[in-house]
């Protein structure tokens, strides 16, 4: 369990551990800011192709296998990361590594809750709660200090000996499901409607408020491309008898009121941890350093959040009341947030923060709960996958917007 929360952390880790480091590695690498803004584009748009399919690729290549085999491709693309010469060579990498830790998350997911009982499943959603949350917030803090006190080559390279770590005790330890999962004829069809379909969305979100949305042409054509692709995968998959994604367990009340809210609470997780790093630096002028430590206090409050919910749901506490205690904190820091300007110090930041982490802290255990909650064991690897999609694409959507 430790291991598997681990290697979710590394994943999450990474999708916020470039934000304080892009203006370095553009002055490095001899490349326009909005060109190097891709090294977060292609780490996300191959995290939201993978995460739907992984419970597919995990039934037809074997858990064991995909699990393992996903974080040496995480691994070995984080290295060549830190190898890379110009930028686009940077940005195919970063695809690549995201296309290994989209398992890492997802699959990691399904295991935790395999380890617990129905009725300890708060426990479970607590503790891959740690990894949901620390992940992203501590990205910036660490990759301030080790861009500063080093080089950006090493925020890849922190990667390499965790991720060898993992594989190998994964190697040892990691088994099938208890259940098993069953592998049809693969969906070619689905897999390639789904990856060009959420690929050209994930581009029109990361790239359209750049390029002004709708005047740039390359957006119309994505735009119409997602739409077209999106439907016909919602058809498709509905409709072929051994889908790539199993959309049929929608048909789960909690998970799908799950999947919306988590939507949101991306929104709020991924946006306030891209905006206040960007912000920080470029209009207060903080250090990376100092950048990263804006979030570091909220993280931990976090931690705190999150333990004190699952207790909380243990012993009875409606879900609903934490949901709401959850999104009312996160009110209070954007209203708070929103009283920043440019004579703002570090201590403006601090306070609204901590009130950020502990909102969507609270938010996170009832709703991966409850996502989980009405599935069959066999169900839970597709409905966590589709659950960590909504996430991930509700932070790309508000990080632009």
């Amino acid at each position: 369990m430790i291991t598997v929360i681990a290697a979710a952390i590394m994943e999450l880790i990474d999708t916020s551990i470039v934000n304080v480091s892009l203006s370095y590695m553009s002055g490095n690498l001899g490349a326009t800011l909005e060109d190097t803004s891709w090294v977060i584009t292609a780490y996300a748009i191959a995290n939201v192709i993978i995460i739907p399919i992984t419970s597919f690729l995990s039934a037809t290549l074997g858990r064991r296998n995909y699990y393992i085999g996903s974080v040496i491709l995480f691994t070995l693309f984080s290295f060549l990361c830190g190898q890379a010469t110009n930028i686009w060579m940077l940005v195919v990498c970063r695809f690549f590594q995201g296309m290994g830790g989209g398992a890492l998350l997802s699959v990691s997911a399904a295991i935790v809750y395999e380890l617990f009982p129905k009725e300890k499943q708060n426990v479970a959603s607590a503790l891959f709660g740690v990894g949901i949350f620390v992940g992203p917030t501590i990205g910036p803090t660490l990759g301030g200090y080790i861009t500063e006190h080093f080089s950006w080559p090493w925020i890849f390279y922190i990667n390499v000996p965790i991720g060898i770590a993992v594989a190998l005790i994964c190697g040892r330890l990691l088994g099938e499901p208890p259940y098993k999962p069953t592998a049809g004829r693969i969906d070619w069809t689905g897999i390639l409607l789904l990856a060009v379909g959420v690929g050209s969305l994930q581009v029109v979100l990361e790239r359209g408020e750049t390029d002004d949305w709708f005047s740039a042409g390359y957006i119309v054509v994505l735009t119409v491309i997602a739409s077209l692709c999106l439907s016909f995968f919602l058809y498709w998959e509905l409709k072929v008898k051994a889908p790539v994604v199993n959309l049929r367990v929608l048909k789960s009340k909690n998970l799908s009121i799950a999947a919306l809210l988590t939507f949101v609470s991306g929104i709020g997780l991924f946006s306030s941890v891209y905006l206040t790093p960007v912000y920080a630096q470029r209009l207060l002028g903080f250090t990376p350093t100092t950048t990263g430590l804006l979030l570091l206090p909220g993280a931990l409050f976090a931690i705190a959040g999150l333990v004190l919910t699952a207790r909380l749901l243990q012993r009875g506490v409606p879900p609903i009341i934490m949901i709401t205690a959850g999104m009312l904190l996160f009110i209070l820091f954007t209203w708070q947030i929103a009283g920043v300007n440019l004579d703002a110090g570090t201590g403006d930041f601090y306070l609204p923060l901590i009130f950020r982490a502990i909102g969507i802290a609270i938010v996170t255990v009832p709703l991966s709960t409850l996502a989980v909650s009405g599935l069959d064991p066999k169900d839970i690897p597709q409905g966590t996958a589709l659950n960590n999609m909504k996430r991930q694409l509700g932070g790309s959507s508000a990080s632009r917007w």
